[in-house]
């Protein structure tokens, strides 16, 4: 067995250990599904009286006793009809209704990330494994015995709706982490202490720079100055990186038909991730857009297009909607007004290349600018399951094909994600790890033969044919409001001086220099730098202590030296030594400091 797949053999094996374990403290305890996650695993249950985070400690505690058993971990096989009975004489009624479903649909339509752990090795015999007292319906796989377990650690307690319906039964999760060495283990707690310290839901309050109101609405995050001035500064920095590759912008509305979405073929895959709009003015029925291409297509449909004219390339920055459920709403890495830095090309076949890897070239620029290593994932159609996609199994392969070739040119290993495709097109994810060693799948480059044959979209090449674009759809941070959560978090809100809301503050020894340091902010001002003046009465560390607490870059301490002409003493922050500069140099020192790293 290949050490990833030993791994999730290990943390499947752990998930029954920790069923095994309630349902000997909680023998009532019903089961509902607990599957491999990043990590480690988790368990749905419905206890007999909901358990506190203190209970854990015993849970794992008997999990210990479990281990140090060296149970075997026994499989068996039953007909469907065989385990709808044993789990019902059981009293396990999830269980009975994953069951019932399998044997009259065909499938348990539940939560992707939980299929696989009811999934049945073949449609009409149930496999079930055996863990001391506990029996649990998996497909497996599983370690030989729990003595395998290497280390492991109960995590966190949430709640969690049977299947993800908010209108079922509501079980506790009980989530735990699973690795094969104890050192790994350790070095994953490590990271999360540190990634609670940098949470950016306190950073952000700490920071002034988001917040959200009950008035507005959950997921829908408010962006103080401070904060817009983050936003403005990443948008500007990647049209910074496209202008030069030749795009332009463009401008959608918020609104739209829903024939827009049925036409593209969003309507019947994400119809219950969609906001509805009603008029009392008119019977369309219109939508908050969930997405922008299928907007952008009807700018290139506007008019009659010739070969000479592809490339387009059409950019913009605006917010689609999506109506996420409450319990899955996050700070600001899962919301529902999404600010997407969005862009589609229009090209022929023969340019395919040349724009992907002009698109390629801004994501790694962008990316180096905030030490952000970057990784490829290649994600395909599942052939198994060609009714998820749009288009034929020959437009997927031939789509594959060309990101294949391309990564092959570009000499760039990639992993592949089967299944992990767009629904009209394969895409490469590229996937940055933070500081603290965390992976985000950020920048995305997706090739679309499908939006364009929808809309019939056309030009007429030089042999005089009216032929298809091929549409590529790519984004470079993504979601503005995620990728500020994972900015906050990656510089623990300390943001570079391009980056950062206020880059200098010019503080004051006493108030007979209040004067020189107005001039000198006005003077920072009008060389486009976000300078402010802290002329209150506080002691001068106060005032330099007050500036780091807000994690402001320079922070300039005015006296008489300053005012006669003197080097200016600059804090710098998070570096112990100040930074000297000559008084004629201030500007040009400090403007030098706050540039975008365009190379």
């Amino acid at each position: 067995m290949k050490q990833n797949e030993h791994l999730h053999a290990m943390r499947h094996t752990c998930a029954h250990i920790l069923a095994a374990a309630v349902q000997k403290l909680y023998p009532t305890a019903k089961f509902g599904v607990g599957p491999v996650v990043d990590n480690g695993f988790y368990y749905d249950i419905l206890f007999p009286q909901p358990i506190s985070e203190d209970d854990l400690a015993k849970i794992e505690a008997e999990m210990i006793n479990l281990v140090n058993a060296k149970l075997p971990m026994e499989k068996s096989e039953m007909s469907l009809d065989e385990a709808i009975k044993f789990f019902g004489d059981l009293g396990q009624e999830f269980k009975v209704e994953l069951l019932t479903d399998l044997k009259e649909k065909g499938t348990t339509k539940i939560n992707p990330e939980e299929s696989g752990d009811v999934d049945l090795e073949r449609p009409d015999v149930a496999t079930i494994y055996k863990t001391g007292e506990f029996i649990d319906l998996c497909r497996g796989p599983h370690l030989s015995n729990t003595g395998e377990i290497k280390s492991f650690q109960l995590e966190k307690l949430a709640g969690a709706y049977w299947r993800g319906d908010e209108n079922k039964t509501q079980l506790q999760r009980i989530y735990g982490l699973c690795f094969q060495r104890k050192s790994d283990l350790d070095a994953y707690l490590t990271m999360m202490e540190e990634a609670r310290k940098r949470d950016h839901r306190k950073l952000g309050q700490e920071l002034d720079l988001f917040t959200f109101s009950p008035l507005v609405g959950p997921g829908l995050p408010l962006f103080t100055d401070r904060g817009t001035t983050v936003r403005d500064a990443l948008t500007a920095f990647v049209w910074a990186l496209m202008k030069p590759y030749g795009y332009s912008r463009v401008n959608i509305p918020h609104l739209a038909k829903s024939d827009l979405y049925k036409t593209s073929g969003h309507w019947d895959k994400f119809s219950d991730d969609i906001f509805h709009v009603s008029s009392k003015k008119t019977d369309d029925e219109f939508v908050l857009k969930p997405m922008n291409c299928p907007h952008h297509t009807q700018i290139y449909a506007s008019k009659i297009r010739s070969y000479r004219d592809l490339p387009i390339r059409m950019s913009e920055v605006t917010a689609v909607y999506r109506d996420e459920n409450s319990g899955q709403l996050q700070g600001l890495t899962r919301v529902r007004s999404i600010t997407q830095d969005d862009a589609h090309v229009f090209c022929r076949m023969d340019q395919v290349k040349e724009e992907s890897m002009a698109i390629y070239e801004i994501i790694t620029k962008f990316y180096n600018a905030f030490a952000m290593p970057l990784k490829i994932r290649l994600s395909t159609h599942d052939p198994e399951k060609m009714e998820k996609y749009l288009g034929s199994v020959e437009v997927w392969d031939n789509s594959v094909g060309i990101l294949k070739e391309l990564l092959a040119e570009m000499g760039k290993d990639y992993e592949t994600g089967i299944g992990e495709a767009a629904f009209y097109g394969p895409k490469l994810d590229f996937i940055a790890t933070d500081a603290i060693g965390r992976e985000w799948q950020l920048a995305t480059l997706q090739l679309d033969f499908n939006l364009p044959e929808r809309f019939q979209l056309e030009y007429t090449d030089s042999d005089g044919e009216k032929k298809r674009p091929v549409m590529l759809h790519r984004a470079i941070l993504g979601s503005v409001e995620r990728f500020m959560g994972v900015l906050i978090e990656h510089y623990a809100g300390a943001f570079p001086m391009w980056l950062a809301p206020e880059q200098i503050r010019v503080a004051t020894v006493s108030d007979d220099f209040v004067g020189f340091a107005k001039q000198l902010v006005q003077d920072l001002d009008k060389a486009g730098l976000r300078a402010s003046l802290d002329d209150s009465s506080e002691k001068v560390g106060k005032k330099i202590r007050t500036a780091a607490t807000s994690k402001v870059p320079w922070t300039i301490v005015i006296g008489q030296k300053e005012v006669d002409g003197g080097d200016f003493r600059i804090n710098v922050f998070g570096e112990d030594e100040d930074l000297t500069v000559a008084h004629g140099e201030i500007i040009e020192r400090a403007d030098e400091a706050a540039k975008m790293p365009i190379e």
